[in-house]
């Protein structure tokens, strides 16, 4: 198929209508066959559900062409599981998994003139998203719900290289101890809003938040899991009930102890013994891996010794195995990557 007449190489990280978008409703206790369409917009009545009481979740995924120019998705099934479990965790139906992936597919299909080529950096953005649709003035989950698909073509998260960035210690809560932090709820997003564009302000890329309960231990920023690398090489992560199950995170904990030999362990990590760490990331569908030079915490600098300058050595070979898996360059293990065409 001939790609779209678009300037890949110069497209930003922002919404692009593209051909086709999935849709399938729920009600009378069963979701429909689903159809694809050319409209890109929602009627909704001024009561419905998801303007009302923001009953909503979604994903994030993407789809690239390969070296050998396959286009492809990663680890899809994953997203579609988690989906599952946001949609329970916030009494809507949940959207089968399979079916979430035969839509991915299907969207992919019908709009792989928009997936760009192979080396120009950028990929297909998919989003998956679901809500309650019908009129809901009570307090209560709505009995209509719409599961939808777009995607969007998007350029390199980092333009240039990705240069570390600075975080601040956030005063804010995240998310409550036993509240939805471990889903992928709108919500969740909505109330970091503030939290991020107050660290811009003052200077700061990003926020990274405390357990809400003791204000001790890492948890995770506002759009992304935390990485951790040890002065003796070892990969850590944060454990908590109240983050996000990442499927990047998840993959390089997998690509650290196969791929490269690595100890990896998932653990509460405490603000005070961040200091002793080699090298810090954010990780994430985006970026992948977004390197961390510095974490502000009131005024108190940590300062990785990976520097400002570019990804420390052991993020970068995990950066590079990653998407080197992703690309086709290095061969991936069972079921990571889903072929589209």
């Amino acid at each position: 198929m001939e790609k779209k007449n678009i300037d890949w190489s110069n497209i930003g990280f922002g919404y692009m209508p593209t051909d086709y978008r999935y849709v399938s409703m729920y009600q009378n206790g069963s979701w429909d066959e689903g159809v694809l369409t050319s409209d890109p917009n929602i009627t909704l009545n001024e009561c419905a559900c998801v303007l009302q009481y923001a009953q909503t979740c979604f994903e994030g995924l993407k789809a690239y062409t390969t070296e050998d120019g396959h286009i492809v998705t990663f680890r899809p099934d994953l997203n579609g599981e988690r989906m599952e479990n946001s949609a329970k965790g916030l009494e809507m139906p949940p959207f089968p998994k399979e079916r979430f992936v035969d839509a991915i597919t299907k969207v992919v299909e019908a709009n792989a003139a928009f997936v760009p080529p192979y080396g120009s950096g950028a990929t297909l953005y998919i989003r998956p998203y679901m809500f309650g649709y019908d009129s809901i003035i009570g307090v209560k989950p709505a009995n209509i719900y719409q599961f939808r698909v777009f995607c969007t073509p998007v350029g390199p998260y980092f333009k240039g290289g990705a240069k570390p960035i600075t975080i601040r210690v956030s005063d804010f809560d995240r998310a409550a101890p036993h509240g939805t932090g471990h889903i992928k709820a709108g919500l969740n997003y909505a109330m970091s809003l503030h939290a991020i564009v107050d660290a811009h302000k003052n200077g700061f890329d990003e926020n990274i938040y405390l357990d809400p309960q003791t204000r001790t231990k890492i948890e995770e920023t506002g759009g992304a899991n935390v990485i951790f690398i040890t002065k003796d090489g070892k990969l850590v992560t944060p454990k908590s009930n109240s983050i996000l199950p990442s499927i990047t995170r998840r993959s390089i904990l997998q690509v650290a102890r196969d791929y490269l030999g690595m100890e990896t362990e998932e653990r509460e990590i405490y603000l005070d013994e961040v200091k002793d760490f080699a090298e810090c990331g954010l990780c994430g569908t985006a970026a992948v891996i977004s390197p961390v030079g510095k974490i502000v915490d009131h005024g108190k600098e940590i300062c990785f010794p990976a520097g400002m300058e570019k990804m420390g050595p052991v993020t970068q070979k995990l950066y590079e195995t990653l998407t080197g898996i992703q690309m086709g360059h290095i061969k991936a293990p069972e079921g990571w990557i889903h072929v589209i065409k």
